[in-house]
């Protein structure tokens, strides 16, 4: 046997274990695909501007009879909510509307800024009042819940 034929048999071999070698790693990375597909978490709820989408997210967390009564107290003042939301926003439009000018006026900014400042705590009157009615008629248990809740994700934050 010459020298030729003793590496001519030897390269079979090697190349067989490096398909080998090469097909379980490509097995490995579809695995390791496959598990991180199936088990990724699910991207974070968006928030959202609407006080009546955060609400609803808020009550699908409490208690189902806890969750009727705040359903009930946000139904009945719907309105008042919506209006003072609407003037909210549109006062925040204005403050955007204000910084597109050309020539731009700080001056026109600033009335924009106390315009959207009174609009918010017009807002902020109205959804707290309707909470602070509701929450008199809610469990201790609905009670918590609303303390604990976090619009992002619904869980509690670390308090340390």
């Amino acid at each position: 046997m010459s020298v030729a034929h003793a590496f001519s048999s030897a390269r079979p071999s090697n190349s067989r274990w490096l398909l080998l070698g090469s097909l379980a790693l490509n097995l490995f990375f579809v695995g390791v695909a496959a598990a991180m597909a199936i088990r990724a978490p699910a991207p974070p709820a968006r928030w959202d501007a609407n006080v009546f989408v955060r609400v609803e997210r808020l009550a699908a967390s409490l208690p189902p009879a806890d969750a009727d009564i705040l359903r009930g107290a946000i139904q009945t003042n719907h309105d008042a909510i919506d209006g003072t939301q609407t003037a909210y926003h549109r006062a925040r439009d204005g403050i955007r509307a204000t910084l597109r000018e050309e020539p731009f006026k700080a001056d026109d900014m600033r009335a924009a800024m106390v315009k959207t400042r009174a609009a918010r705590q017009s807002f902020d009157q109205a959804i707290q009042g309707v909470f602070a009615d509701a929450v008199v008629k809610m469990s201790p248990a609905g009670r918590h819940a609303i303390a604990d809740w976090r619009s992002g994700n619904g869980s509690k934050r670390s308090r340390q």
